[in-house]
């Protein structure tokens, strides 16, 4: 044994011999000395010498790897189950949307209305709000499962497309599942928490729920337009596809604004349409007259959330398709001037009958005030005004005609009804039937109400000139700039008429909010209207739907054969714009799938609320039953 005095030379010995270990291997590496080693740092160039080359040992610094360009999958890279992909994705994709809507709208209005509640204290919004969520809630479920299928259906069908989304979006594909839990978490809060946090300081505390339930629902609405929008003009990558932005830069394309603001309006609109049919369900399912009020209430609730979104909605389209056009003319051009322009006239149809089932229902809830035969008179002018402008808005430019019937017309325009196939007819019809779907709104809003203020003849007539010289305007903007001037002051006369439009609307709210506050109420039979009316209920969501489905495909054909526009290109073996035929087919099919689920749901709704009567106790007491 050493003694603990003994040991420190030994130990310091041992040190010092593994600390020579590494300099004499350095000093004796590939026989070359430390002096010749290190001679590479005291080497440098001077100025107007010779080039002094690298020596062995010197570190010459890698050039960084470029960025990773998009991939470009082969035919073979796309695995074949045997039907289309395509078509699996868009059914998938396109049911997700419908509920995902459906889901998102409705704790938007929701949320209103329970607020409208509060500060009126008329618990009958308050109960109306919670049998709304009722619907959300099984929507929610429906929403996820599909939601699921769709990502699985993505990654098998196009593995190649989603591992670059997922190099080009990063870390926003985590924030985008935990918010699904943030939400889901507000959601059952919200809704299970109803009648627990209903009177007081409580209340309050429900509606911030509310809030933040709606603020996730957004969130995630924003998150996944971003991919839809990258996918039609891609940001924040190179001419080849590299990621060389933030996952920011990548978000905030230049469609994503328009598409943002023209999806949260019309998911606000396809909630009502949707909630709507729920309450004509509800109405027609039952004879007792206190729920056949109830109900008829909220089918009108629903019928105002539904047209009042609709009406500003045409013009959120325009600003989209202008960007488009903006981004790319090739784009607009295929949009508005190719193969998909004849789903514009389908388009037509289809909001002419949202329109003039909206406008059905308000002239026949008319009939429930007695103070609306002051206005009935009117409804056949803008009923007449409804149907000359439908047809005008779906009549085709270029007809599809054989040679036989070109030479008998004498062209494939018509001489007479050719020049109201082109915008500017198209644009003075839809601002005209926006225009008169107000009046149909504000005076059944008028209906119920005679206002008491000293201005209310001038403010009358102030608000028929508001009409009168707005829609003057619509129509001549459209007559000279369209027909007698060049194509840019076509673009710029609907600017005029929008505005019009837009100066009715505000008008109209802005004078009738004035002049009937605290105007004499007078009443209204709630119940009391046709069954008739219902059915345009039922219409609505309809319509919607199909209509959602149509300009889906168009704003996913724009991209023509690209998964990434000019940046990553499809070449599956479905890697072209799908006919319109094929188009309509599939549009049509999920249509009638949704229809189906929204009946489950509302099957599921009615369900919860039904409770099987104690059967009656049978046989003697004590004895057998």
């Amino acid at each position: 044994m050493w003694s603990a005095g003994g040991r420190w030379p030994y130990l310091l010995l041992a040190l010092m011999l593994l600390a020579a270990v590494p300099a004499m291997a350095a000093g004796t590496t590939d026989g070359l000395s430390v002096e010749e080693r290190i001679a590479p740092i005291g080497r440098v160039q001077v100025e107007g010498g010779p080039e002094v080359a690298p020596s062995f040992g010197e570190a010459v610094r890698a050039e960084p790897e470029p960025p990773l360009a998009a991939p470009q999958p082969q035919r073979k890279d796309y695995p074949d189950i045997g039907i289309s992909s395509r078509a699996v994705v868009w059914v998938v994709a396109q049911m997700h949307l419908f509920f995902g809507a459906l889901v998102l709208a409705v704790p938007l209005f929701v949320l209103v209305i329970e607020l409208t509640g509060v500060l009126t204290r008329d618990e009958r919004y308050d109960d109306m709000a919670h049998e709304f969520m009722k619907i959300s809630l099984v929507g929610f479920s429906i929403t996820a499962i599909i939601g699921g299928t769709l990502a699985l259906a993505l990654f098998m069908l196009y593995p190649d497309f989603m591992a670059y989304m997922m190099r080009v979006f990063r870390v926003q594909w985590l924030w985008y599942a935990l918010l699904f839990f943030v939400e889901s978490f507000f959601l059952y809060t919200y809704y299970y928490g109803w009648n627990a946090l209903r009177y007081g300081n409580r209340k309050w505390v429900h509606l911030t729920l509310g809030l933040l339930l709606n603020g996730a629902g957004m969130t995630i609405m924003v998150l996944a337009n971003s991919w839809a929008t990258f996918m039609m003009a891609p940001s924040g990558v190179s001419e080849t596809g590299a990621v060389t932005g933030t996952v920011w830069e990548a978000m905030k394309g230049p469609l994503w604004n328009p598409i943002n603001l023209h999806r949260f309006i019309a998911n606000i609109g396809f909630g009502g349409a949707v909630v709507g049919a729920y309450a004509a369900f509800k109405f027609l399912s039952t004879r007792d007259p206190k729920l056949r009020a109830h109900y008829d209430w909220m089918g009108y609730t629903s019928n105002f959330i539904a047209i009042l979104a609709f009406l500003p909605l045409p013009f959120a389209g325009y600003w989209l398709m202008a960007e488009i056009y903006a981004y790319s003319q090739q784009m607009g051009i295929t949009a508005m001037g190719g193969i998909l322009a004849w789903l514009f006239i389908v388009q037509a149809v289809l909001i002419g009958t949202i329109l003039l089932a909206g406008n059905f229902y308000l002239w026949s809830g008319m009939s429930r005030t007695e103070g609306s035969v002051r206005y009935q008179w009117l409804v056949k002018y803008i009923a007449a005004i409804l149907v000359i402008c439908f047809l005008t808005w779906m009549t085709p430019h270029t007809l599809i005609l054989s040679a036989k019937e070109i030479a008998t017309l004498g062209g494939s325009h018509h001489r007479i009804l050719g020049p109201l196939g082109i915008m500017p007819a198209k644009n003075i019809a839809v601002n005209l039937m926006l225009v008169v779907t107000f009046l149909s709104f504000q005076i059944y809003r008028r209906s119920d109400k005679v206002a008491t203020v000293s201005w209310a003849p001038v403010g009358n007539a102030f608000m028929v000139a508001i009409y009168i010289v707005a829609m003057a305007n619509i129509v001549f903007a459209g007559v000279y700039y369209g027909y007698f001037t060049n194509t840019v002051y076509k673009v710029g006369s609907s600017v005029l008429q929008v505005a019009s439009t837009l100066v009715v609307i505000v008008s109209g709210l802005t004078i009738d909010g004035f002049m009937y506050k605290g105007a004499k109420k007078l009443p209204s039979h709630w119940g009391r209207v046709s069954n008739r009316s219902q059915y345009a209920l039922f219409a609505l969501p309809i319509a919607f739907t199909w209509l959602m489905g149509l300009m889906g495909y168009v704003r996913s054909s724009v991209k023509t054969y690209w998964h990434v526009y000019t940046i990553m290109k499809d070449n599956s073996p479905d890697n072209f714009i799908p006919t319109i035929g094929y188009a309509g087919n599939m549009i049509t099919l999920v249509t009638v799938l949704f229809v189906l689920f929204v009946l489950f749901m509302f099957w599921i709704a009615n369900l919860s609320g039904t409770r099987q009567p104690r059967p009656a106790a049978t046989g003697v007491e004590g004895g057998a039953t």
